[in-house]
């Protein structure tokens, strides 16, 4: 007999988890490129596959169906004008997951989703903290070396 493996709860009940993977999808046709969780990008990845689907199919009955979970009229209208047009004759595999360093705070697992054909961009990397607070704070070595360093070279 075969058993469904059931899908990540992602610590939400199910209305949040379904309203979180809704709005991860909507985020997902208007930007492209999101950066989330790694559970989170792989819940979503399931979800927006589904709706890509459903959209090569053109119909209203497809708008009307994907306009359930996707309650944004730009992101509509980018889906089957310009996302379903670009995608062509692909056979599912829409979206890449690109798997980051952990998150600072909590060491959460961190991924980027994206469209796949929309990967044009090069993924910009979060600086580490460091090297930002060295920036900041008046006074210290690394920013009084870079001084003297373009004092030199001027």
């Amino acid at each position: 007999m075969r058993k469904v493996k059931p899908a990540r709860k992602l610590g939400r009940t199910a209305a949040h988890r379904k309203a979180t993977l809704d709005n991860l999808s909507t985020q997902l046709l208007l930007y492209k490129r999101i950066q989330t969780t790694e559970a989170k990008a792989k819940e979503t990845r399931k979800v927006i596959e589904k709706i890509i689907t459903k959209a090569r199919k053109g119909t209203v009955h497809a708008q009307r169906e994907i306009f359930k979970s996707i309650r944004d009229k730009e992101a509509i209208k980018m889906l089957f004008e310009e996302i379903v047009s670009k995608i062509g004759d692909r056979n599912g595999g829409y979206t890449r997951i690109i798997k980051l360093a952990p998150r600072f705070g909590d060491a959460a697992k961190m991924a980027v989703i994206e469209l796949v054909d929309y990967a044009d961009a090069p993924l910009k990397q979060a600086s580490s903290g460091k090297q930002d607070r060295a920036k900041r704070v008046k006074g210290s070595k690394k920013t009084e070396a870079k001084a003297a360093a373009s004092a030199a070279g001027e």
